[in-house]
């Protein structure tokens, strides 16, 4: 009886994930013949790997062991193999895309190893006691048993060297930043791997109560402060001073820059990509002067955009706001018939307040299934709620409902977990470059109602050229975190708290480097080949949006190649140039932000 069932249910989903393509496949079959909603030739293996990589991600714990780092090598080396005996010549554009996307991550996760074994050696002085809490730690996996006694005693020896260690470090003043973070993740690798002996041994094992618990919180305590160290090394050694903003980080220079846009399959410059973001500033420039005219304000756009802000809903009434813009957003995606909303996907979001603390970092929107709703609460100074109210009025947050809800992120979550589920090519290219591309796309369709909406787009508009700019100055070196903060207040119209938990979300809230400039950056990706399919005739707009994220994500060169049928080849480089620049010569000055720029 439940084989039948789960055969049943098997044979609706199938059904169910076919006929959602099925309309697409009638009057596109020549751009859509390659989609299957389900699999691939690669899906059986990715599949495999996953679940491989799953049970050995929970058995292998602690980070920064060797045991851990040659486990992973030879398992990303074995499916490398395996991937290399399919026969990529019969495969279609669709299967060849996920076979060219897995060999890439497979290849990228072998490079990280190795540059893990080369600062592993390097760091090797400073953790003398390293290996033998590795194999304690090992053998009390399978339960062994443990001489309580001598470990005790190592703890103590641990205790000494480590103590002598934080003495030494304190002197030294020329230390990698990159060895530094290394060392900061072995530390709590260890530390990892004595709180799960710890945690197994003790009060199941009387001679272990007995001799252990004095020694390990000593240790414990002393890792913790030896880990406190490695980090204050980290922020006295990083490229990036802190200059007076209270924000340091790690700028990655132009070489790692060129490394990761090519594995996004970027095929520019980091100097072309702020030449494209100082085109659309001055795009915006003239769009923002139009709008602060019709409302009276003259060319001077900071008092037009000033009285925008002070158009803030009462403190309590956010929600109130955030509901009737959703309402308004899915009426106009519905009535241009630009895209399919299954009906459980319109039912299941839902709203989250953000904490205080959150909105250090976030001080706008997040979004997904459920949208996170940044605005003050009595424990915030009174000019912080301000600004927390000011730059979260309606008018600018009529451009980020449909980016963080639908046909944003969470229509996005919500296909991804229905089509092609075994992808896992994310990247920030696709994820926020989709939610883009409809900020760009509901402005051309005519979604804003008023000057006073075209500005609080247009704020966004320029908030994603100004990531650009400021993300870039920063990697390459040209820029402080305070220059940044500045550019946004000066340049874009940000309240300056808002500017500060940007600038700090950008630099040490946990994001990779090329995140920030992917929003705008995928967008004109997006906007290139809808120009490409629907602009010329091939696709209509829904049957378009459709595609894509029943494709599921992955860098969208990938997409083009699949909606377009593209016979990839084995050594595929990326190569798409979707953005009309005039020329590379004219990158030399990073620095330019937009050379003709309104009053205000």
């Amino acid at each position: 009886m439940r084989t039948r069932y789960l055969l049943t249910t098997l044979l609706c989903a199938n059904l169910l994930l076919t006929s959602g393509l099925s309309g697409l496949a009638q009057t596109n079959s020549s751009l859509l013949s390659g989609i299957d909603p389900q699999t691939s030739s690669v899906h059986h293996l990715m599949t495999q790997f996953y679940a491989d990589r799953g049970s050995l991600t929970r058995f292998y714990t602690v980070t920064g062991s060797p045991e851990r780092r040659i486990r992973f090598q030879q398992f990303y080396g074995d499916y490398l193999k395996r991937l290399e005996q399919l026969d990529f010549e019969r495969m279609n554009t669709d299967s060849r895309v996920d076979y060219l996307l897995f060999q890439r991550d497979l290849q990228e996760q072998i490079n990280k190893l190795t540059d893990e074994a080369s600062e592993r050696e390097q760091i090797k002085a400073w953790f003398p006691f390293a290996d033998s809490v590795y194999a304690v730690e090992k053998r009390r996996r399978r339960g062994q048993v443990l001489r309580p006694e001598q470990f005790a005693k190592n703890l103590t020896d641990m205790d000494q060297q480590i103590s002598k260690l934080q003495g030494e470090l304190k002197k030294e003043t020329k230390l990698n930043p990159t060895l530094i973070l290394r060392a900061i993740s072995t530390a709590e690798g260890l530390q990892t791997a004595l709180r799960s002996v710890y945690s197994f041994y003790n009060h199941y094992e009387p001679g272990f109560s007995w001799w252990v618990p004095q020694p390990y919180q000593k240790v414990d305590s002393l890792l913790t402060a030896y880990t406190s160290l490695l980090r204050r090394k980290s922020r006295e050694a990083a490229p990036v001073k802190d200059d007076g903003s209270g924000i340091t980080g790690v700028a990655v220079g132009r070489e790692e820059l060129l490394r990761q846009l090519q594995i996004e399959m970027i095929p520019y410059s980091p100097e072309e990509l702020i030449d494209m973001a100082n085109k659309e500033f001055a795009w915006c420039d003239r769009e923002l002067l139009k709008a602060s005219r019709e409302m009276g304000f003259g060319d001077n756009w900071k008092a037009a955009q000033e009285k925008v802000k002070n158009s803030y809903v009462p403190a309590g009434r956010q929600p109130e706001l955030i509901l009737r813009l959703f309402n308004e957003s899915v009426a106009f995606l519905k009535a241009k018939d630009l895209i399919t909303i299954p009906a459980i996907a319109e039912e299941t979001w839902r709203m989250t307040m953000m904490s205080p603390e959150r909105q250090l970092v976030n001080p706008f929107f997040l979004g997904g299934e459920a949208i996170q709703i940044s605005y003050p609460t009595e424990t915030m100074e009174h000019p912080d709620k301000l600004m927390s109210m000011r730059g979260n009025n309606p008018h600018f947050s009529r451009a980020t409902v449909h980016h963080e809800l639908i046909a944003g992120h969470h229509l996005q979550g919500f296909m991804n977990n229905r089509y092609k589920v075994y992808r896992h090519f994310d990247t920030p290219f696709w994820t926020e470059g989709w939610a883009l591309y409809w900020e760009m796309l509901l402005w051309e369709q005519g979604f804003p109602q008023s000057p006073e909406d075209r500005i609080g787009m247009l704020f966004w508009r320029m908030h994603r050229c100004a990531r650009i700019i400021f993300s870039l100055n920063y990697h390459l070196g040209k820029w402080g975190p305070q220059q940044c903060i500045d550019f946004l207040v000066d340049r874009v119209g940000h309240e300056r708290a808002n500017a500060e938990g940007e600038v700090r979300r950008s630099f040490i809230g946990g994001y990779p480097p090329l995140y920030q400039l992917a929003y705008m950056t995928g967008g004109f990706q997006f906007l290139a080949l809808k120009k490409e399919l629907v602009d010329s005739g091939r696709m209509t707009y829904k049957q378009f949006h459709d595609a894509v994220l029943q494709i599921n994500a992955m860098p969208v060169e990938m997409i083009r190649a699949i909606l377009t049928d593209q016979k990839l080849p084995k050594n595929f480089k990326t190569k798409w140039r979707f953005y009309e620049l005039k020329s590379s010569a004219q990158s030399a000055n990073v620095e330019n932000v937009s050379e003709k720029k309104p009053r205000g």
